[in-house]
C-alpha cells in the first residue's frame, strides 16, 4: 500500500509540472479530497502555485470548484443514504443532537465544509437531512474558497 501511494505522489507531482496538466490535476485531487475518501487536497494547490505563482487564482478557483463539486457529490450520497435507510427502517434519529443542530441552522452549515475530518461528513449529512441543495453548494463553495485561499497563501509564506 506504501509503496502504491509513494508511486500516486510522484504521479501526482510529475503532472504538477506541466501547466497543461497542473490545473486538471488540480481539480481531480479537489473533487476527491470533498468526498468521503481521506485525501488532502492543499500539497497540490501549494505545489502547483508554488512551481508557478503565476496560476495561483485559476489554481484557488479551480480547487475551489473541485472541491464544491465533491460537496455536492457527498450531499447526493447522504441523500441516497437516508432514502436507503428509510425504505429499510422507517424511522429517523431526531434525537441527535448534532442533527438538531443541523437542521435547525439548516444550509449555513456547510459554510463549515472546509473543517478538516467533519466537513465533509458534514455534506453528507445535509443531503441526508434533505436540506435544500443549491443554498448548501452556495455555503460549500464560500466556504472550500476562502479555506484554498488562506491555506495556500500560508503555504506560500511559510515557503518563502
Amino acid at each position: 500500500m506504501e509503496a502504491w501511494l509513494q508511486h500516486m505522489i510522484h504521479l501526482m507531482l510529475e503532472a504538477l509540472a506541466l501547466p497543461q496538466v497542473g490545473l486538471g490535476a488540480v481539480f481531480v485531487v479537489a473533487l476527491i479530497s470533498a468526498t468521503l475518501l481521506p485525501l488532502g487536497s492543499e500539497p497540490v494547490v501549494l505545489l502547483l502555485v508554488h512551481q508557478q505563482p503565476e496560476l495561483f487564482w485559476p489554481a484557488i478557483l479551480v480547487a475551489a470548484v473541485g472541491n464544491t463539486l465533491g460537496g455536492a457529490i457527498s450531499w447526493w450520497m447522504g441523500w441516497g443514504a437516508e432514502r436507503a435507510y428509510e425504505a429499510a427502517v422507517h424511522h429517523t434519529p431526531r434525537d441527535q443532537r448534532v442533527l438538531g443542530w443541523l437542521r435547525r441552522f439548516g444550509a449555513k452549515t456547510c459554510l463549515l465544509s472546509w473543517l478538516p475530518i467533519v466537513g465533509d461528513p458534514l455534506c453528507a449529512l445535509a443531503g441526508w437531512l434533505r436540506l435544500p441543495f443549491w443554498p448548501c453548494v452556495f455555503y460549500m463553495a464560500i466556504g472550500k474558497f476562502g479555506r484554498y485561499v488562506v491555506m495556500t497563501s500560508v503555504g506560500l509564506y511559510l515557503l518563502r
